[in-house]
């Protein structure tokens, strides 16, 4: 369960916080003044602090160093108005992960902390080598020989002051194997951030890693600390990092060769000392030879290098994660189940696994819900399938038609969303791609998005781009 704090002394906002984000899996804990909020922080230990920069008995920024001083690693975010920017700004420069204007908008507070309570169970959290029996969360999980390498490679390099890529397809762990480094790294009690490379527009990406001044582009009203500035002292992760666009590309290297970068519109050099981890699920070696990524950035990237293997490479693994996973939620799904029938790990062999690891925890959440006695049956594992194509071959056009999703509510699909989602995409490169005449570039720059990350949707959706050239 994870805990919110949220210091305002507005009952208005208090109860707005606890009506929206109270759950079966969040406690929204609530402070009207600083003093409050501080007895409640030490007690209660939250994951996510939010402050009122505005309090009645301190500033929201004397309360922070306050917290700072029992917990330095919770990420901290204020809410302020315009009187109390330069306050917020401060606070950024001090440690705290963001920082939001009144009026409140709920989807924008709601990305924010979705973002701030996996950064902080990163953080918080060390990931061990599960045993037999064990059910913790960000638990390192396998046998092979290949995790094994693995193993090692965490060992020797985390209390090493190097950069490390890691490389491997999505779904493979390369995030809970960053948070290893860093926990076994010297830098484990200072500060740590991440970013999802492919998860921010190349517009914004820029900004999010540098920071920006005031004025540097149309919405820049005010100056941004950049999450490379908030990791001095402790490890920026970057997840993706294929993904980044020639630009941003150029500025990190600098970070790499000499520390030092300016946020976007400025022209004075900030000195920084950042870890950097980097990830991505591209193949660096090809992207560079295509010219997508500077080679130069690639050799320092890579100065120690751990390539996590896909699950259908694991040898004997996949019954030993799958009954990580069965111990891990049976309690949580109120089942009792923590073994696999012989025809169902059959079953499950038989199958490519595309996700690796995260889809074979979303297929064992999905199979609990419908679960029944002590061993997990064939009968109650979801339909797998390595393509997303309708079985009956119709279009792209017919599969988003209501007609399409009746039949699918009708069949008892657990899976709805991920169908439609991937039909809809298909339908939108298709139609951009023939709008262009298969020019990818061009394609890219309509849809927002890096030519990578396109090249990577057309790879997964299996569209050939060469069918719509002319």
């Amino acid at each position: 369960m994870q805990k919110l704090l949220v210091i305002d002394d507005e009952a208005s906002i208090l109860k707005a916080f606890e009506r929206a984000f109270t759950s079966e899996t969040t406690t929204v804990l609530t402070a009207k003044n600083a003093a409050e909020g501080e007895q409640v922080f030490a007690t209660q230990r939250p994951d996510v602090v939010v402050i009122d920069l505005s309090l009645p008995d301190a500033s929201g920024l004397e309360c922070f160093k306050r917290l700072r001083e029992i917990d330095s690693l919770v990420p901290v975010i204020f809410i302020t108005g315009h009187g109390t920017v330069e306050s917020a700004i401060e606070a950024t420069k001090l440690g705290a992960y963001d920082y939001l204007f009144k009026p409140l908008e709920l989807d924008e507070i709601r990305q924010l902390l979705d973002k701030a309570f996996n950064l902080s169970r990163m953080v918080r959290v060390q990931p061990v080598l599960a045993d037999e029996e064990d059910t913790v969360a960000d638990a390192i999980v396998g046998r092979c020989r290949a995790m094994k390498e693995v193993y090692k490679a965490i060992g020797r390099v985390a209390s090493q002051n190097l950069t490390v890529l890691l490389l491997g397809e999505s779904g493979t762990g390369k995030e809970v194997v960053a948070q290893a480094i860093y926990h076994h790294s010297e830098r484990s009690g200072k500060p740590f951030q991440a970013i999802n490379c492919a998860a921010i527009p190349d517009a914004l990406l820029e900004s999010e890693i540098f920071g920006h001044e005031k004025g540097a582009f149309t919405d820049a009203h005010r100056q941004r600390i950049g999450k490379l500035e908030q990791a001095d002292g402790g490890t920026l992760f970057l997840d993706e990092i294929g993904d980044m666009s020639p630009m941003t590309q150029a500025k990190l290297l600098r970070v790499l060769q000499d520390q030092t970068f300016e946020r976007v519109g400025g022209n004075t050099p900030i000195t920084v000392d950042v870890r950097i981890i980097a990830a991505t699920n591209h193949d660096l070696q090809k992207l560079v030879s295509e010219g997508l990524f500077r080679s130069d950035l690639y050799f320092r990237l890579s100065v120690v290098t751990i390539h996590l293997p896909p699950l259908r490479e694991r040898e004997n693994d996949l019954k030993v994660l799958a009954e990580y996973f069965l111990r891990k939620y049976s309690n949580e799904f109120g089942k009792d189940i923590r073994t696999l029938a012989p025809e169902t790990l059959a079953m499950l062999e038989q199958y490519p696994w595309p996700g690796n690891v995260r889809e074979l925890e979303s297929v064992m959440k999905q199979s609990l819900l419908t679960a029944r006695g002590n061993v997990l049956l064939p009968e109650f594992v979801p339909p797998l399938s390595d393509t997303r194509e309708s079985a009956s071959g119709r279009t792209d056009d017919e599969l988003l038609s209501p007609a399409f999703i009746a039949e699918r509510l009708q069949s008892g699909t657990d899976n709805l969303y991920a169908e439609a989602i991937a039909s809809t995409e298909r339908q939108l490169f298709r139609q951009v791609l023939q709008h262009t005449h298969g020019n990818q570039l061009k394609a890219a720059s309509i849809l927002g998005i890096s030519r990578v990350t396109l090249r990577s949707k057309l790879k997964s959706l299996k569209i050939d781009p060469t069918v719509f050239a002319s």
